[in-house]
């Protein structure tokens, strides 16, 4: 699909973060049901809720801008999800396991904060304020979610640590 103004590429750009906002929250609960503990589950499945509510504000962007979302090919999140099944089926410890969601929950969680981040400059250039808010709420979701994964990351590993110390 070409892309012919700087209009079009921020409908083509917002289009590819609803469509990713909205498998996400699936990912985020095969993420959850992989990491087989209870604080990290309750974590994923907040991501997973906030992305749905996420994916209400990115409808409303829509309808301020009087555009639809565009049809395009996704093929990154498809690969991601199919990369993390082949290598989470390798993992046989159970902390490794919970590293190893709470990485790639992070890792997805980063991709999305990085074109929202794009998004909110856009609009503000393009004078949508309150495009800009809605987005930028979605972008402080995303921030919030990667310090949250940052210290039950931490978590994981001092429980590690107090392990290996105790024996």
């Amino acid at each position: 699909m070409p892309i012919r103004n700087p209009r079009e590429l921020f409908v083509t750009l917002l289009s590819h973060v609803r469509h990713g906002t909205e498998r996400s929250a699936g990912i985020y609960k095969e993420l959850s049901e992989l990491a087989q503990n209870p604080e990290i589950q309750e974590a994923l499945a907040g991501r997973a809720f906030v992305s749905q509510q996420d994916l209400e504000k990115l409808d409303e962007v829509f309808k301020l801008i009087g555009e639809k979302p565009v049809a395009l090919p996704e093929r990154l999140q498809e690969v991601f999800v199919e990369d993390f099944r082949k290598e989470a089926a390798e993992i046989q410890s159970p902390e490794a396991r919970r590293l190893f969601v709470l990485a790639k929950a992070n890792q997805l969680s980063h991709l999305r904060t990085a074109e929202y981040a794009t998004l909110v400059a856009a609009a503000e250039l393009a004078g949508h304020h309150g495009v800009g808010v809605l987005l930028e709420s979605c972008l402080a979701d995303h921030l919030i979610f990667a310090e949250r994964t940052k210290r039950l990351i931490q978590r994981v590993l001092e429980a590690r640590i107090a392990a290996r110390a105790s024996t």
